[in-house]
């Protein structure tokens, strides 16, 4: 165990290089990303692993945290105090300290019945210097219920960490939450950076098993209705200093402040830009109206 300790170290080690020369303010790891994979491995080994390994792989993430300046999203088994376990993500700040833990709610039915790890229960938003992190890991992806959870909190970025890629669900999450959306998968599927309506902008490949992106945390999601001419006014008189991204078919757009004179929410108060949300809540409320619904 304790070589297999030093060979993962190892092997972080290597693949943090492709992406550290990037500067990230991020990094997202896959599910279980210090798992080791050997013929004939049965859950009694792989525990008895987890539990000799302790918090030597989670050491090495928060030095490397801490040298770079940058977070790092580490997802683990970890065992609690009771002995149980929990499949966790743990956010690592730039200092190399631990600014938030996430739980993963939807654990398998097999992982369950195999071992001593339990459901965790809480899903909240991490707070960064970048902004609202929103954790979820690999089966999680297919309950609304959690996701519901997280629409309420608004955050700015959903952090994905994996064994498999979830396909469609990857967008709608993005979409529903408004939110980008960072995926960190097993291989052969590829790793995802995803736009606050669904968009992909930018893959891992069969070559390059990693991805990195400067996405834009200053943003909006605006739809077509009653803000086209208000976007064009916004462009004629600010130019590239804001952004408008549509992805087409789904008439909402992106729009984010490309400058430092000033954020998009006071573009939005500026040229009276209604947001998506507030445009569904007045279309229901319309709805309701006294006459406007058949009887």
């Amino acid at each position: 165990m304790e070589g297999i300790v030093v060979q993962m170290i190892a092997k972080w080690e290597r693949q943090l290089q492709h992406v550290l020369p990037d500067q990230p303010d991020l990094i997202v790891l896959p599910e279980c990303c210090d798992e080791p994979y050997m013929e004939g491995m049965n859950p009694e080994w792989l525990y008895a692993f987890y539990r000799y390994r302790g918090n030597r792989i989670l050491d090495f993430f928060a030095e490397v945290s801490k040298a770079h300046q940058c977070y790092i999203a580490y997802s683990a088994m970890m065992e609690m105090e009771d002995g149980t376990f929990r499949n966790a993500t743990l956010l690592i700040d730039r200092s190399g300290e631990i600014c938030g833990v996430y739980n993963k709610n939807h654990i398998t039915i097999r992982q369950k019945s195999t071992s001593t790890t339990l459901y965790g229960k809480e899903a909240a938003v991490i707070e960064t210097d970048f902004g609202r992190v929103a954790c979820i890991i690999c089966f999680d992806i297919n309950f609304n219920e959690l996701m519901e959870q997280y629409v309420k909190q608004k955050p700015d970025l959903i952090v994905f960490s994996s064994a498999y890629h979830g396909g469609l669900m990857q967008s709608y999450w993005a979409y529903t939450c408004r939110a980008h959306f960072a995926g960190a998968i097993w291989l052969p599927d590829p790793c995802s950076i995803l736009s606050p309506v669904g968009e992909v902008l930018g893959e891992s490949t069969h070559f390059y098993p990693f991805v990195t992106r400067t996405v834009n945390m200053d943003c909006a999601v605006v739809h077509y209705d009653y803000n086209k001419p208000k976007l064009d006014a916004v462009k004629q008189k600010y130019g590239s200093k804001v952004r408008i991204s549509d992805p087409g078919r789904l008439n909402a757009f992106v729009i984010s402040s490309e400058s430092e004179d000033f954020t998009i929410q006071e573009i939005v108060r500026e040229f009276d830009l209604e947001l998506l949300d507030d445009y569904w809540v007045r279309s229901r409320a319309d709805r309701c109206k006294p006459g406007h619904m058949e009887p």
